[in-house]
């Protein structure tokens, strides 16, 4: 098929992408033939877009779906997140935010095909590629290899998961057209054994009635591909010439599928609010499907990565090559809004507008107008954060153990870890003070001596030691641990436990004998908070109502470093040094009358207040961090 795909073709594309509205129908057939695409036998163009049923609150699955067809995509793609849907071992959850295989059905009800992405690894910025923490609980886990408790806890989640949207696919007359097999895994290793198993659980699991494809980046096709099966290929603005060009060597005459155009890019914390050239992304999209390729805009609707789950980059591993080599930790903030079409709370930007015309002037496809936009965000509060509760006054019974615990070990996957033992021996009283040394911290680790803040140490700023100054053999020691986002690329994904990786030294005396406190940080809101006021890491809340509810934007411009809830939900991660100075707090989470809102603030301090805005801030200036060591 030449790669000047006709209009007419095209234009047929465009009337074969509306599946059933209803119930599932007859069974269809999905396929690669030569160089595109069949849909019952017929060319197909594929254009998707990336929307996470875990990033968008299960209330608007519903528009941000409308506003995918209108905007003239005929698939939508999705991640099957398996940190979300077994976060206990054997236990899992596909209810509620969960439920993907409603998310699925809904989107085939709007007239849309689904690429499934089943994983187990994700990457997609979220946390730990999607891997569940509880997997490190064996100490000699290794992930995305063939080591066999790894194999066997994968192979349970993606069987699952079958049972719950293998039965979605296109063969059996629902909408899913494709499924991927792992992911990306090219830009990790090369052991096509271990691709193949993956590739033999996702057929166990009754994938067997769509088109099962891999997706790699174009340098790493050789690596990440499987002889039997066509490959997407990955690449962001400005790439598309020669991401093919290296494809067609690689596979020639095979189908053009852009599995990821990066339409926009994500934000770490302390670094400059990522944005990509818009007009260049309109020119080659109208490029790509102009020739028949087939595209999935990498996202459509970014989302939120709500609570825990965003992730992070490690040693210079960043896709697009934007990130320095000598870069150490990148923790991602909790937006997850990427530039992209469609804003957190559902606005069309004009990129969705430049988008759909493209689409609609190369397809010449009559498409749906927009659905009636949701209502604005509205302005709440302020809202005093008077009522308290003291980190210290609420702390569990601890672990004793010689040398410092992982959360994993404890059975903890998210939130804080308190160390503490007594310096003994290792004290002095030295006028210059002792060397506390860190050698490994998952990722930043407030320091107190007898109750007194002495700084913090920042994997991201690859910090790991700070001069205290004990006076007594009894002077006691504490080491708050945050997990900030285990590493989701990249090289480092085996070794992301959270916490205290190895044993403190004073000086280089190794310090003994602690207390490990878990603080998974479950129900923050059932504390017994007082107007008593409460300073350093401190739990505050305020209770407000509202009459009728909708999405608002909670400015944390006044806060430092910590966690939000807003009625026992976690919402999401807010930092000081930016770029992200409001967290997204969506309408569909509140209730008419009494709400209540929890803040965890490690640097907390009494007669602070925060308000809902009816702007987002996601570029504010970055600042310096005023607890780091290097500040003190």
């Amino acid at each position: 098929m030449n790669r000047q795909l006709p209009l007419l073709s095209s234009l047929l594309a465009l009337a074969l992408a509306v599946p059933a509205t209803h119930a599932q129908q007859s069974p269809h057939t999905f396929a690669v033939s030569g160089d595109h695409f069949t849909l019952d036998g017929k060319p197909f163009q594929v254009i998707s877009g990336a929307i996470h049923y875990e990033r968008i609150p299960r209330a608007y699955w519903r528009d941000r779906l409308k506003k995918a067809r209108a905007m003239g995509l005929n698939t939508v793609e999705t991640y099957a997140f398996w940190n979300a849907h077994e976060s206990i071992p054997g236990h899992f959850d596909f209810t509620g935010q969960n439920d993907i295989a409603e998310f699925i059905r809904e989107a085939q009800q709007e007239g849309l095909y689904v690429i499934l992405r089943p994983g187990p690894y994700d990457c997609a910025e979220w946390e730990w590629g999607g891997f569940p923490a509880w997997l490190n609980s064996d100490p000699k886990m290794v992930v995305r290899s063939s080591y066999p408790s790894f194999l066997t806890a994968a192979n349970r989640f993606i069987r699952e998961l079958g049972k719950q949207t293998a039965p979605l696919q296109i063969g059996n007359g629902g909408p899913i057209i494709a499924v991927q097999v792992e992911n990306e895994y090219g830009s990790y290793g090369d052991d096509h054994a271990y691709m193949e198993q993956i590739h033999k659980a996702v057929l166990d699991a009754g994938y067997t009635k769509s088109l099962l494809y891999t997706a790699d980046g174009a340098d790493r096709l050789a690596q990440g591909s499987l002889p039997e099966l066509p490959i997407g290929v990955n690449f962001g603005t400005g790439d598309a010439e020669r991401s093919f060009g290296l494809y067609d060597k690689f596979r020639p005459g095979s189908i053009h599928f852009n599995s990821e155009y990066w339409d926009g890019w994500f934000d770490h914390w302390g670094a400059k609010h990522e944005t990509r050239d818009a007009e260049k992304q309109v020119a080659e999209l109208r490029s790509m499907l102009s020739h028949g390729d087939s595209v999935n805009l990498y996202m459509f609707d970014g989302g939120t990565s709500f609570g825990w789950m965003n992730g992070a980059n490690s040693n210079g591993a960043n896709a697009d090559g934007t990130t320095s080599k000598n870069a150490n930790y990148e923790p991602d903030v909790t937006s997850y809004d990427y530039d992209v079409p469609v804003a957190e709370t559902g606005e069309l930007r004009p990129k969705y507008f430049a988008f759909r015309k493209v689409i609609q002037e190369v397809t010449h496809a009559t498409l749906p107008e927009p659905p009636a936009p949701l209502p604005p965000p509205v302005a709440i509060g302020p809202l005093a954060l008077e009522q308290s509760a003291s980190l210290w006054r609420n702390l569990p019974q601890p672990v004793h153990s010689n040398a410092p615990r992982t959360m994993e070990d404890l059975g903890q996957s998210y939130g804080y870890i308190l160390y503490r033992t007594t310096l003994g021996a290792s004290a002095t009283s030295k006028a210059e003070g002792a060397t506390l040394r860190l050698p490994i911290v998952h990722d930043y680790a407030m320091v107190y001596l007898d109750g007194v803040f002495q700084g913090a140490i920042d994997r991201r700023l690859n910090q790991s030691t700070l001069t205290i100054h004990p006076k007594t053999a009894a002077a006691k020691l504490d080491i708050l641990v945050e997990n900030t986002g285990r590493v989701n690329y990249g090289k480092g994904l085996p070794n992301e436990r959270a916490g205290l990786l190895a044993t403190p030294t004073l000086d280089g005396a190794t310090l003994e004998s602690w207390d490990n406190q878990p603080l998974p940080m479950l129900s923050p809101e059932t504390l017994a908070f007082t107007k008593a006021p409460c300073t350093g890491p401190c739990f505050y809340r305020a209770d407000f109502t509202v009459d009728k509810p909708a999405d608002t934007y909670l400015d944390t411009s006044t806060l430092g470093k910590g966690m939000v809830w807003i009625n026992g939900i976690p919402l999401g991660r807010f930092w000081m040094v930016g770029p992200q100075q409001t967290l997204y707090l969506p309408g569909a989470w509140l209730h008419p009358g009494s709400n209540n809102l929890v803040i965890f603030d490690l640097d907390g301090k009494p007669g602070r207040s925060v308000q809902g805005l009816t702007t987002h801030h996601i570029d504010a200036p970055v600042q310096l961090d005023p607890l780091s060591s290097s500040a003190h």
